[in-house]
């Protein structure tokens, strides 16, 4: 049984890459952006019933999923998200949608908030999960934080130490990092699960999202310090996981409202995972925020 029932698998070449989606649904476009490990499947409880009112896209970023994965460069620009944000732009003009809206979890959220960045006239809103922009969180690392989202240092490692240390642990990798909040891993679909594992033991994979790290580390943080003047425009609607560690050890609206003009947003009773853990009122959340946007 398919994750995503009456959705159109296609790919679409980008400048940059070969991108992995489904589309369906025949309102005004949105775009879905999946977080790290995961691809695109992790909007199977979202997708169908926003794309009743909306042309729903699911994409998986540059080196996730079935997306392609080109080998990292010195500099790590090429998964910048200045990079993965335009591969999404040029998805959606190809897609006939020169302008839209955007949701974006964790590694997403990231690109999405690139993307409003550099082609903010293309974006009649944004939405980010359980996510404070990339440089305030790098700025306001402590030991906390560190232990928290030991990830973020350890992938950033130069090549190929992490890669090496995550080959051949796959499967206990994924679900340990699926299985960090307060339910585990029982709100996850087994299909999707599975999916997240197959493309995760490509060890192209491994490497691209070491790589998207390493990016965020590096030249991610020189691009966000230059537009530190500049306010995003559009609405932002910024939610997190009650139960999480941007609830813990940061204030979400606050961050964002340092970065954009009109921001709204609250936490919801869930972990990192918004779109598996609270589906339902994650839905509710965006209807009456894309509605209004």
């Amino acid at each position: 049984m398919s994750l995503f029932p009456g959705f159109l698998k296609t790919r679409i070449r980008a400048s940059g890459a070969t991108i992995n989606l489904v589309i369906a649904g025949e309102g005004p476009p949105v775009l879905l952006l999946h977080g790290y490990p995961q691809t695109h499947a992790m909007w199977h409880k979202v997708a169908p019933a926003l794309a009743r009112d909306y042309t729903v896209v699911c994409a998986d970023l540059r080196g996730y999923g079935d997306s392609s994965k080109p080998k990292g460069v010195p500099g790590h620009a090429n998964y910048s998200k200045r990079a993965m944000a335009l591969d999404m732009v040029e998805v959606m003009e190809t897609l006939g949608f020169p302008r839209f809206q955007v949701v974006g979890h964790d590694r997403g959220g990231r690109v999405a908030h690139r993307m409003a960045r550099d082609h903010g006239r293309r974006l009649q809103s944004l939405t980010v999960l359980d996510i404070s922009p990339t440089l305030k969180m790098y700025q306001s690392t402590n030991m906390q934080f560190a232990k928290a989202y030991y990830h973020w240092f350890f992938l950033i490692q130069k090549a190929p130490l992490p890669e090496r240390m995550l080959a051949g642990q796959v499967p206990w990798y994924i679900l340990r990092r699926l299985g960090r909040g307060p339910s585990g891993v029982k709100n996850f679909d087994k299909r999707a699960i599975a999916e997240y594992v197959r493309v995760f033991k490509d060890p192209r994979t491994i490497h691209a999202t070491c790589e998207d790290y390493r990016a965020a580390a590096t030249i991610d943080l020189v691009h966000d310090r230059k537009d530190l003047r500049r306010k995003l425009q559009m609405p932002v609607l910024a939610l997190w996981g009650k139960h999480g560690v941007v609830e813990a050890l940061f204030n979400c609206l606050a961050d964002w409202r340092e970065v954009a003009t009109d921001v709204r947003g609250r936490a919801l009773p869930c972990g990192h995972f918004i779109p598996e853990e609270k589906p339902m009122q994650l839905l509710a959340e965006l209807r009456r925020f894309l509605k209004s946007a």
